[in-house]
Parts: C-alpha cells; sequence; structure tokens
C-alpha cells in the first residue's frame, strides 16, 4: 500500500490488507455523495485503508472529463476536526509549501471545507511505492533502492529544512529541543513510576539538547513507515501532522533512533544506511555540513522519547485493555537498553 499512495504491497507498517468497499457488500460512507460534489467528479473504487491511528484514510479512482486520477483522502475520524496535532487543513499548506521547496511530496488537490458537507480533511495524489519497512529493508526489488536511500534521505530533510517560514509562523507551533524534553518531562512525572534509566537520559541530555541557532520547517515523524518508496528510491515523504518549527536536527536524529532501525541496528539510518551519507546529502543539497556528534543527542533524545510513549501506551492498556497498546507497551525496556548502550557504552 501506499499512505498518500499506499495501495501497491501493503499499508501503515503492515498490519492488515485494505478493503475494498463495493455496492454489493457494503454500505458506502455517508460522505461519499457531499465528497462527490465538492470534487466534481465521480469517484470509484473505493477502498478504505487501516492503519493510522489519528486520521481515517481513503483510497479512490477519481474520475472527471475523460480522466481518471489516483487519489487519496485523508479525513478526520467520523469528520470531526482532530483536537491534537495540526489541523488537517494546516498539513495540507505545510505539503504544498514543501512541494513548493523542491520536497517530494504528494500533491493536495482539495481541502475540504465545511460547506463540503464532507467532514475534515484532504484530497492529494495517490503514488506508487511502498513504506513497509520490512519489505524495504529485505525485499531484493528495493536492494538498489536501499544502497542510495540514507543519502536520498539526506537531501529530502534539507529541501524541507529549507522551505520558507514566512506563511508557516502563524501555522505551526515552534518547538525546540529544550522545550521537547521540558515536555516529555513533564510526560514522564505524571505517571509517577520511575525509569532509572530514563532519569540517567532527562539528566544527559539536559546540557546537550540545547537551543539551536537554526530554525526551520521540521517534519516530525521522517522514518520509514512515513516515507515512501520504490525500486527506483524514495518517491515521497508522507504523515505530515507532526511538522513544526524547531531544530532540523531533530528530523535527523529521529530516523536514526534505534526504534526506527527495524532491527538492523548496525544501519544507523532507518536500518538501511549510515549517517556518513545522510550527512553528505544533507550537506549536497543545502551546503550546510552537520557533524555526526551533533545529532547524537537527538537521538538519544528519540530513544528516550520512544521510550515514554510506551509508557503512555502501556497506561493505556491499563485502561481498555486494547492487545495494541500493550504491544507497544512492552517495549518501553527495549528503549533503555537503547539508552544504556548509547549513553554508557557509546554506541550510535
Amino acid at each position: 500500500m501506499t499512505l498518500d499512495g499506499r495501495l501497491k504491497g501493503g499499508h501503515d507498517e503492515g498490519v492488515q490488507r485494505p478493503t475494498v468497499i463495493r455496492m454489493a457488500e457494503i454500505r458506502f460512507p455517508d460522505f461519499l455523495p457531499a465528497l462527490e460534489r465538492a470534487l466534481g467528479m465521480r469517484i470509484e473504487n473505493l477502498v478504505r485503508l487501516s492503519g493510522g491511528a489519528s486520521q481515517e484514510t481513503w483510497a479512490f479512482d477519481g474520475a472527471s472529463a475523460g480522466e481518471t486520477l489516483p487519489l487519496i483522502l485523508r479525513r478526520a475520524p467520523s469528520g470531526i476536526a482532530r483536537t491534537t496535532g495540526i489541523p488537517l487543513s494546516t498539513e495540507a499548506a505545510v505539503i504544498e509549501a514543501a512541494r513548493a521547496a523542491g520536497v517530494a511530496a504528494p500533491r493536495v488537490r482539495h481541502v475540504l471545507a465545511p460547506h463540503d458537507g464532507a467532514g475534515d480533511g484532504y484530497v492529494m495524489d495517490r503514488l506508487p511505492g511502498e513504506t513497509i519497512a520490512r519489505k524495504i529493508l529485505r525485499d531484493d526489488a528495493f536492494a538498489g533502492a536501499r544502497a542510495k536511500l540514507a543519502r536520498e534521505c539526506g537531501r529530502s530533510l534539507a529541501r524541507i529544512h529549507r522551505v520558507e517560514l514566512d506563511d508557516l509562523r502563524a501555522l505551526l507551533p515552534v518547538v525546540d529541543g529544550p522545550a521537547q524534553l521540558a515536555s516529555y518531562r513533564d510526560n514522564y512525572d505524571a505517571f509517577d513510576y520511575p525509569h532509572p534509566v530514563f532519569e540517567l537520559a532527562f539528566q544527559w541530555l539536559a546540557p546537550r539538547l540545547i537551543r539551536s541557532d537554526r530554525e526551520t520547517l521540521v517534519h516530525g515523524d521522517f522514518r520509514l513507515g512515513n516515507l515512501l518508496v520504490s525500486p527506483a528510491g524514495l518517491e515521497a515523504a508522507l504523515d505530515w501532522e507532526l511538522a513544526h518549527i524547531g531544530d532540523p536536527l531533530e528530523d535527523i536524529g529521529w530516523i536514526c533512533t534505534a526504534a526506527w532501525r527495524f532491527g538492523v541496528q548496525d544501519k544507523v539510518v532507518g536500518g538501511f544506511g549510515d549517517l556518513a551519507d545522510l550527512l553528505a546529502g544533507y550537506e549536497e543539497e543545502s551546503g550546510i555540513r552537520v557533524a555526526a556528534e551533533d545529532v547524537r543527542p537527538w537521538i538519544v533524545y528519540g530513544s528516550l522519547k520512544w521510550g515514554i510513549m510506551c509508557m503512555k501506551m502501556y497506561q493505556g492498556f491499563l485502561l481498555d485493555r486494547s492487545v495494541e497498546r500493550a504491544a507497544i507497551g512492552r517495549r518501553c525496556s527495549e528503549n533503555e537498553i537503547d539508552l544504556v548502550n548509547m549513553i554508557v557504552g557509546g554506541k550510535s
């Protein structure tokens, strides 16, 4: 599948296959007539894609004037605007600003307005490619792409980080390193469930995750699962819902976080590449040289952040007994091991 083009091969982290909604089998969603009117096209081959916890994702073909376009609808659950993250209309605006700066991302075709009557969301192009990490990291079809993917990711991040902020400052929050660390400290303390390794990580990061001289657009979740990859290489950056203004090193560190290497720990960048290659691509595109040592605090922060997110999932499991929450919550200890290896053992 592709999210924003995730029909081919699977979908969001490969849990289930998409289900085609057929007239003879299932009633069409109630927003369909309104969506057709808003787009001025007939909707065919409607597919509800599971995956994506914060919004509905629908794939379809839009037919109009003899032309058929492969499209994706990202829509708030039940059409009601979400209260966390940036609004979907802002997400669409960020994607278009990034595309204007040369970032490979799906073209936004229509942002739903209240008078459309189809809920809160937007429609964009559906692109070919794969997002499932297991396939990208292991299938022979992607061997050629893997060899150059780290450098391509560096170039893509450089383009994201040069997006003009003038029009985005009114839309996006500014969240730098110290602010993020303080926020996750508050989240951690609220659990009243001490983890000595997390305490160590907070102490180690406090003098290192400092305010940056650079302030750029930050994707916020640039990693496998949110990258569309084909055998030819990186096709698009997806899932911009965590975009904000902040330290560009955050994006570089996040794709290097141990959890997003999917078990291939010797390949620091996403389980497929080396940090030196990513930084080389970044410098080629931006002219800015980033030292690997400057990225290190953000890699450590990534494991601390994900560990606390796992704690949050476990607390949610205690309330609703969700198997998914339990499966993620149990991974808290993996992040503690990663943190010890990095802080005490000096590993990347």
